[in-house]
């Protein structure tokens, strides 16, 4: 029996990058995966990549900083799915570049919306659904960022520092629910936010930062994001996992 056979799953922020690793990786482990992302023709296309493999998807088009937008993709896991087991909240912007006396309040405003309070409006229109299907388990995508600081990145900085704290939050008030709730740290991986926004020369400075002489790739955050969400987890709540090359332990 695969490891999450028949369950169904969320994934935001699933149109490329981990989002995308992590809905292959569950949905080649006999989960229904309910893809959502802001970006469409990303999101579909993840959907393509698992139905060309045998597995089940939709594609809801979602902005995780809107209520309603987070309600809606919960609605439809039930409705085509018939109930919601996991979730995994991954749907992340780096945000502005800029010192914290120069930071421009729109960059902070989205950053926030987008990083903290949709791993809240997730959770608020998810946790009710897994109630309801007896149990699940969720994994908030934080940061090594949301243990340590870095310059000129205040905003996402404050952001991931913020979703480890909601986890442990959450994860306390539902512990004897049935709904476990733990978030994960990835290191600085490749991924289109990195690749599509950083020169070379930013890159490798990059990997010099990681004590194993290279970064991350998506498929090793979906490995550990598959563990915590799966029954070999059982015991884990309230937990925050890095995945980082020995970043966090310098």
């Amino acid at each position: 029996m695969k490891t999450l056979e028949n369950k169904v799953a969320i994934v935001t922020g699933a149109g490329s990058g981990i989002g995308r690793a992590i809905s292959l990786l569950y949905a080649a482990e006999g989960a229904k995966i309910v893809v959502s992302d802001i970006d469409e023709k990303g999101g579909l296309q993840t959907v393509e990549e698992i139905q060309a493999k045998g597995g089940d998807a939709i594609f809801v088009k979602a902005d995780t900083s809107k209520p309603d937008d987070n309600k809606q993709v919960v609605e439809q896991a039930v409705q085509q799915f018939g109930g919601l087991h996991i979730a995994v909240n991954n749907a992340g912007i780096g945000g502005p570049l800029k010192a914290v006396g120069e930071y421009p309040i729109e960059g902070w405003d989205k950053t926030i919306a987008i990083n903290l309070s949709g791993v809240f409006y997730g959770m608020r229109y998810q946790i009710p659904a897994m109630l309801s299907s007896g149990g699940g388990s969720i994994v908030n995508v934080a940061s090594i960022l949301g243990k340590v600081g870095t310059r000129n990145s205040a905003a996402y900085v404050a952001s991931k520092h913020g979703v480890i704290g909601l986890t442990e939050a959450a994860a306390l008030e539902y512990a004897d629910q049935k709904i476990r709730i733990n978030s994960i740290g990835p290191g600085y991986i490749l991924t289109p936010l990195l690749t599509n926004n950083l020169d070379e020369a930013t890159m490798k400075a990059l990997v010099g930062l990681h004590p194993m002489g290279r970064l991350g790739n998506s498929d090793e955050v979906a490995q550990l994001a598959l563990w915590l969400n799966s029954d070999k987890a059982s015991f884990v709540t309230g937990a925050y996992y890095n995945v980082d090359g020995g970043y966090l332990a310098q």
